[in-house]
């Protein structure tokens, strides 16, 4: 699964022990391991193998460059969906070129910055949308390739925050929007509407899900094919493979493979694209949090550990009500963790609300959980926190971030330091008037594409 595992009672990386890591680089932080993100990352380019995928890991998932530098050198692309991501893609030595650009809410200068840099397709979410990256695109005399995010109305069983394949999202277009789609727009040689995205979900268990899927998708592919000039050259699996929060809790990529790939061999081998975009399922278990314990109380019958990070750090307990397993990084040998499960049959252990600094009652990382006894002081380890975990972090409460810290084999390194509190107000240090009026700034839209857009520039 990973290589985070105690020796001795202490949780080590690779070959690296926790606590020095955390006497160097201090508490809260983030830890990675270099190795269990080549793993994840072989595990799917080897189960998929017979589809010859590009790999496009989901920057939104873990964006720290040397995290993202670690998986391009692997041969893995980027899905993107902001210019910030584009930027962290690129100045990671990843090409333009192995980078979808995906989100509902485009910007007119991020669909002019990622043509110039030449990102190899958008993936388009709506029609208005799509008419303005054609109309974008003319202007530049610089034809883009788009594909099509389709929701196949499939109900993936996850959180209701991430279902994103069902016909009632923000995301995409449903089946019957996209016949019309490919009717209306899929000639326009501004934009040359060739490829169809499907992303149902995120963590997705059940690989049933993606037979329903990809089944339906299909059946629409066919049809649209039949069309005179209409040709489907690339199929975006999209991501939302599963990772394990608990131990064996998500089918392994071959299980996910074993569905998919008999029913694309014959397309693939017939000249379609196939590209996936994994990003939990690569980072997850790659990463932990590592918080100390400041106090510790009772507040009725409820015992509190109040940790030095919380919802500022790790927001997916509190958002989604996410489980990730939680345990202190130095323990006793009848407490080592036989597998990471939220309930333990171990001695000794006593429940307790793991709950951070932040002035929120929400403001927790697990609740009602078995722990072994935890001191002020104390570094607790949480789990399956290398996704969305830094990517979501921030400054509420006036709460730097944290560190982040990535292991290769027994050596580690500080990837991005701590913030400090000059950086908290290093953007508000220098208030500027923005001279608004006839000689003002340019505007934030071009005129060029405001005229495009039938607004006023």
């Amino acid at each position: 699964m990973d290589h985070f595992r105690y020796e001795g009672g202490v949780l080590q990386v690779d070959r690296v022990a926790v606590p020095a890591i955390v006497r160097a680089a201090g508490s809260p932080c983030y830890i990675y391991s270099a190795a269990t993100l080549r793993l994840h990352h072989d595990r799917i380019a080897e189960a998929f193998a017979a589809l010859r995928p590009r790999i496009c890991f989901a920057v939104k998932a873990c964006g720290n460059l040397e995290v993202l530098r670690t998986l391009v050198e692997r041969g893995a692309g980027a899905d993107i969906v902001s210019l910030g991501e584009l930027h962290r893609a690129r100045l990671a030595g990843c090409d333009p070129a192995r980078c979808v650009f995906a989100g509902a809410g485009k910007s007119d200068a991020e669909i002019e910055a990622a043509i110039t840099a030449g990102v190899g397709w958008f993936n388009i979410e709506s029609e208005q949308e799509f008419d303005v990256v054609a109309a974008i695109a003319g202007r530049m005399g610089r034809p883009a390739r788009a594909a099509l995010r389709v929701n196949p109305d499939v109900d993936p069983g996850t959180h209701r925050y991430t279902a994103t394949g069902v016909r009632e999202t923000k995301f995409g277009v449903d089946i019957d929007r996209a016949r019309r789609f490919f009717a209306d727009r899929g000639r326009d040689p501004r934009c040359r509407l060739e490829g169809i995205h499907l992303h149902i979900g995120s963590p997705v268990y059940d690989v049933g899900a993606y037979e329903a899927a990809l089944g339906r998708t299909l059946a629409l592919v066919a049809e649209l094919e039949r069309e005179p000039g209409v040709r489907i050259g690339m199929l975006d699996l999209g991501g939302g493979f599963g990772a394990d929060y608990e131990t064996g809790r998500s089918p392994a990529a071959a299980d996910y493979a074993r569905v998919i790939v008999p029913m694309l061999a014959d397309r693939v081998a017939g000249g379609l694209q196939v590209i996936l975009e994994p990003g939990r399922t690569i980072a997850a278990n790659a990463g932990i949090l590592v918080v100390r314990c400041l106090y510790t109380k009772r507040g009725g019958r409820r015992k509190f550990v109040i940790c030095d990070g919380g919802m500022n750090v790790l927001m997916r307990p509190s958002h989604y009500g996410a489980f990730h397993f939680a345990w202190p990084v130095q323990v006793g040998a009848e407490h080592v963790p036989p597998v990471r499960r939220e309930r333990l049959e171990l001695p000794g252990l006593e429940r307790c609300d793991l709950v951070g600094p932040i002035c929120e009652s929400g403001d927790f990382l697990a609740e009602g959980r078995d722990l072994p006894p935890v001191s002020r002081g104390d570094l607790v380890a949480v789990f399956g926190a290398g996704a969305y975990g830094m990517s979501m972090a921030n400054r509420y409460n006036a709460v730097p971030l944290p560190a982040e810290v990535l292991v290769d084999g027994d050596v580690a390194r500080l990837v991005r330091r701590r913030e400090t509190l000059d950086d908290l107000t290093r953007h508000e240090q220098d208030p500027a008037d923005l001279s608004i009026g006839p000689d003002g700034p340019e505007p934030l839209v071009s005129p060029a594409i405001a005229a495009s857009q039938g607004a006023p520039a």
